[in-house]
C-alpha cells in the first residue's frame, strides 16, 4: 500500500499556502519525493512526474538556508537529503537496459533528461545564491553530495548519443557550465583532481558512486556507465591518476573482455590510458603490468581490425614497462621479450591474411615493432622477407596505405639488420623492381601523390640494399638479373615506353647509382 501522499505533501505550482515551513516538514517532503521517484512500474510513472512538479515547487519556494541546513538529525540533514534526491533524478533519467529499446523509450529517456536537467540548473542556482549569502554556511557540504550524482547525469546525456535528444544535449551542457561555476573549476579535468595541489578533487567520489554499476554482473544493466567511467577516467591524467588505479583497473579490464566489438575497443582505450599516465612501478607491482599484458594478448586472435589497432597502439607504449624488468649481462644471449611474441604472432597472421582492412592495420604497426626490436629484429628475419614481399605483389587500393608501410619497414630492416641483408639481394631486388614496374604501369585511380610516394620509397629502398651489398645493385648483371627474375613471375608484358626517368631522376638526386635508360631498354619487361 502506497503511503498517503497528502502527508507531508509539499505545494504545487499554483497552491495557496505560503509562509516557510518547518525544517521536518521539508524534510518529509523530500523524502516523500524521493520515495516516488525510487519506485517502480509503470504504475508509478504519475506519481514520479508529480514528484518531479513538487520537487520544482520546493525548489522555486524555499530559500538556500533552509534547504541547505543540516540540524535535523533524524532526517540526516537537508544537503545528504538533496544528495539522495539527485542521485534519484539521474537514475530516474538513465537509459534502459534492453539495447532494443531505442525509439519511443529512448526519445522518453530525452524528455526526461531535459526534465531533470531544469531542475538541476534551479538546484545549482540555489546553491550559488546559498554560496554568495552570509546566512548559510551549510552550502558546501550540500555540494559535496550534489556534485557527483549531478556530474554523471550530466556526462550521461551531455555527448550524441541514443537516448539523447539536441535539447537533452543543450541542458546537459549548461548544467555542466554551471556546476563549473559553483565549484570554482576551470575545467572537468579541475574538478575531478582538484584545481590546487592541497585541493582534494571528486574523482573518488565519482568513482564510488559508479561503483556498484560497474561489477561482472551490473555494468550493463545501464548502458550509460561505461561512457561515463571511460570519459571521466580519460580526464585524469599523470600525476593524479596513479593513486586511483585499484579503482580504475578492474572496470577498464572488465569491460575489454567484453565480446561486443564496442566494448572491447572502449576497454582497450581505457587500459591504453592507465598505461600512459601510470608510473611503471606502480604498474609492475602486483605483476598488473603481466595481467594488462595477456588480456591485450588474447585479443590479437580477433578478426576485428579496430580491436586489433588499438591494442596494438596500446602493447607498443606496454613493452617499455614490461622490459624495465630484463637485463642482459653480455654474456649469453639476449632473453627473447614480449615484443618478439607478439611480432611473431602479428607476422603469422599476415602471412596468409586477404582481408585488405586487416592487411592495412598490421601493414601500419610493423614499422613501430622493428623499429622498438632494432638489431633483434633479425630473431623474425626469413617471416618478414615473406611477408615484405608478399604484400609488395598486392595492389592495395588507391591510397596504397599497406605497401608503403611494408616499405617503410623494410628501410628500417636494413637499417638495423644490414649485414644479413647482402644473402637476400636477389629477392629484394626482384621484389622492388617488380614494384616499380607495377607503379609505372598503373592505370587505376591512385593518386600521382601516391605514386610518386611508391617510386620515393622503393628508390630509396634501392639505395639501401646497394650499400648494404657493397654495390653490387650497381653493376649491370645484378640489373639484369632483378628483371628477368621479375619477368620470370608473370605473364604479361609492358609498354617498352614504361616511364623510368623518374626513378632515374630520383635515385641520382639521392646521391646514389645511376640507372641508365639505354641499358632498361634492353632488358626483358614485365
Amino acid at each position: 500500500m502506497e503511503p498517503d501522499s497528502s502527508r507531508a505533501s509539499p505545494p504545487r505550482e499554483g497552491s495557496s499556502s505560503t509562509g516557510p515551513w518547518p525544517s521536518s516538514t521539508l524534510g518529509q517532503a523530500f523524502s516523500q519525493i524521493l520515495h516516488h521517484l525510487a519506485g517502480q512500474g509503470s504504475g508509478r510513472a504519475k506519481a514520479r512526474n508529480a514528484a518531479l512538479q513538487d520537487l520544482s515547487a520546493l525548489l522555486e519556494a524555499k530559500e538556500c538556508d533552509q534547504l541547505f541546513e543540516g540540524s535535523d538529525t533524524s532526517l540526516r540533514g537537508m544537503p545528504e537529503m538533496l544528495g539522495q534526491v539527485a542521485q534519484a533524478l539521474g537514475k530516474y533519467a538513465a537509459p534502459p537496459k534492453e539495447p532494443e529499446g531505442r525509439g519511443d523509450r529512448h526519445s522518453q529517456v530525452a524528455e526526461k533528461a531535459a526534465a531533470v536537467g531544469l531542475l538541476f540548473l534551479k538546484l545549482l542556482r540555489k546553491v550559488e545564491a546559498a554560496k554568495n549569502s552570509l546566512v548559510c554556511p551549510a552550502w558546501k557540504t550540500g555540494l559535496r553530495h550534489l556534485a557527483g550524482p549531478i556530474y554523471i547525469f550530466v556526462v550521461t546525456h551531455s555527448s550524441e548519443q541514443p537516448w539523447t535528444s539536441p535539447r537533452s544535449q543543450e541542458l546537459a551542457g549548461q548544467v555542466l557550465a554551471l556546476l563549473l561555476q559553483v565549484t570554482e573549476c576551470g575545467s572537468v579535468a579541475g574538478f575531478l583532481r582538484g584545481e590546487n595541489e592541497d585541493e582534494k578533487g571528486r574523482f573518488t567520489a565519482i568513482m564510488g558512486l559508479l561503483k556498484p554499476d560497474l561489477n561482472k554482473d551490473s555494468w550493463k544493466n545501464n548502458p550509460a556507465t561505461k561512457h561515463v567511467f571511460s570519459w571521466t577516467l580519460r580526464r585524469v591524467t599523470r600525476p593524479w591518476l596513479s593513486q586511483h588505479l585499484e579503482r580504475i583497473l578492474p572496470p577498464s579490464l572488465l569491460i575489454s573482455d567484453d565480446y561486443q566489438t564496442e566494448n572491447k575497443i572502449l576497454g582497450v582505450h581505457c587500459l591504453h590510458h592507465i598505461v600512459l599516465n601510470v608510473p611503471a612501478a606502480d604498474l609492475l607491482q602486483y605483476n598488473r603490468a603481466q595481467v594488462l599484458y595477456h588480456a591485450l594478448f588474447n585479443h590479437l586472435y580477433t578478426r576485428e581490425h579496430h580491436v586489433i589497432q588499438a591494442v596494438l597502439l596500446c602493447l607498443l607504449d606496454l613493452f617499455p614497462i614490461l622490459e624495465k624488468a630484463l637485463h642482459w649481462k653480455g654474456v649469453a644471449a639476449r632473453p627473447t621479450t614480449h615484443c618478439d611474441e607478439v611480432l611473431q604472432l602479428i607476422l603469422m597472421h599476415m602471412e596468409p591474411e586477404h582481408h585488405l582492412l586487416l592487411r592495412r592495420t598490421y601493414a601500419r604497426s610493423l614499422p613501430a615493432f622493428v623499429k622498438r626490436l632494432g638489431i633483434l629484429a633479425v630473431r623474425h628475419l626469413k617471416r618478414l622477407e615473406r611477408v615484405i614481399i608478399g604484400y609488395l605483389e598486392v595492389y592495395d587500393g588507391p591510397e596504397e596505405e599497406a605497401r608503403l608501410k611494408i616499405l617503410e619497414t623494410l628501410k628500417l630492416l636494413m637499417q638495423h639488420t644490414w649485414p644479413r641483408i647482402s644473402c637476400r639481394l636477389v629477392v629484394l631486388l626482384k621484389a622492388l623492381l617488380k614494384l616499380i614496374c607495377d607503379v609505372a604501369r598503373d592505370s587505376s585511380l591512385t593518386p600521382e601523390s601516391v605514386k610518386s610516394a611508391l617510386l620515393e620509397e622503393a628508390t630509396d629502398c634501392l639505395i639501401l640494399l646497394d650499400r648494404c651489398s657493397q654495390g653490387q645493385v650497381k653493376v649491370r648483371d645484378s640489373l639484369r638479373l632483378g628483371f628477368i627474375l621479375a619477368s620470370s613471375s608473370s605473364g604479361n608484358s609492358c609498354d617498352s615506353n614504361l616511364p623510368f626517368t623518374c626513378l632515374t631522376k630520383s635515385v641520382n638526386e639521392h646521391g646514389g647509382f645511376s640507372l641508365q635508360q639505354s641499358l632498361i631498354n634492353t632488358l626483358p619487361f614485365l
